[in-house]
């Protein structure tokens, strides 16, 4: 019996800009459909809809490839009018889960538009289209950056639950204990939906701590520093960063966690070693 019998496995993608990407991306789908047996495979969306026809396309060919697909909707730059266009017509093509998220103002922007925060963007979607969507909203168990106290982040997101989140996904973190408390705590509002861990598998420290420093993603002194003691070592990087996070899902498994959504980067070999890892 392996450890991941029980849990349901889900992955992220993000547009392709180019029909090479867009080739890589349907090789990279074919592998992880294989390998991962996924719930459904997820799609960004640029702020300001920047992605939108990105998205869409990428969306309509899972969803023809037989596996569920949900794109992400975003507040910013977003406007009623916008967003309901965009419902019906993924309605149109038979989507039935979405992944609504605030997003981060890019420079220059003004304003986030007609929705200001995501428990808002969920409310529209259920007022316009009723139970026809899943929707899946974010959780931050190390907290958003932009939060200005532990319990305003935590009120936030039992915010949207109560607007009619079905489910959530994590940022990714390195400190299942983080994970867990954060259960602990909106569990105490009496928010009980299924809140399914991100992970993000080491390929490179410099990308890593890129992608940290912009999100807020907490990486531990020690897992920064044994990254850095590799230097250019991409090989020893790889390695010790699957043992990582092979040893943090295998705490999350063990914990009651009812899933786990891989941050792919349009890559399949990274997740499938983990998967892997957690199979042996």
């Amino acid at each position: 019996m392996s450890l991941l019998d029980n849990i349901e496995l889900s992955a992220e993608f993000f547009p392709p800009k180019t029909e090479e990407g867009a080739e890589k991306l349907r090789a990279v789908r074919g592998r992880l459909i294989q390998e991962l047996a996924p719930s459904f495979f997820s799609v960004t969306f640029g702020a300001g809809g920047s992605t939108q026809d990105g998205t869409m396309n990428t969306v309509r060919e899972i969803h023809e490839g037989g596996i569920s697909a949900a794109p992400h909707l975003s507040c910013v730059g977003s406007t009623k009018a916008k967003v309901l266009e965009l419902l019906h017509q993924y309605q149109a093509i038979g989507i039935k889960r979405i992944v609504a998220l605030r997003g981060d103002l890019p420079s220059g922007m003004g304003n986030y538009g007609e929705f200001n925060h995501a428990n808002e963007l969920v409310a529209f979607i259920r007022e316009a289209t009723g139970d026809w969507f899943h929707i899946e909203v974010a959780a931050y168990p190390e907290f958003h950056p932009q939060a200005t106290s532990a319990v305003d982040d935590i009120e936030k997101f039992v915010q949207k639950v109560q607007a009619g989140a079905n489910s959530a996904i994590t940022q990714y973190f390195f400190n299942s204990d983080a994970y867990f408390q954060f259960l602990e705590d909106v569990g105490s509002y009496d928010v009980h939906v299924p809140i399914i861990p991100g992970i993000m598998p080491i390929v490179s420290s410099t990308q890593l701590i890129r992608f940290s420093d912009a999100c807020g993603a907490e990486i531990p002194r020690w897992l920064r520093k044994r990254l850095e003691s590799f230097g250019d070592d991409t090989q020893s990087i790889k390695a010790y960063g699957l043992d990582v996070i092979t040893d943090l899902c295998h705490q999350l498994i063990a914990g009651g966690a009812p899933g786990l959504h891989f941050y792919t980067l349009n890559m399949a070999e990274p997740t499938i070693s983990i998967l892997h890892n957690l199979e042996d």
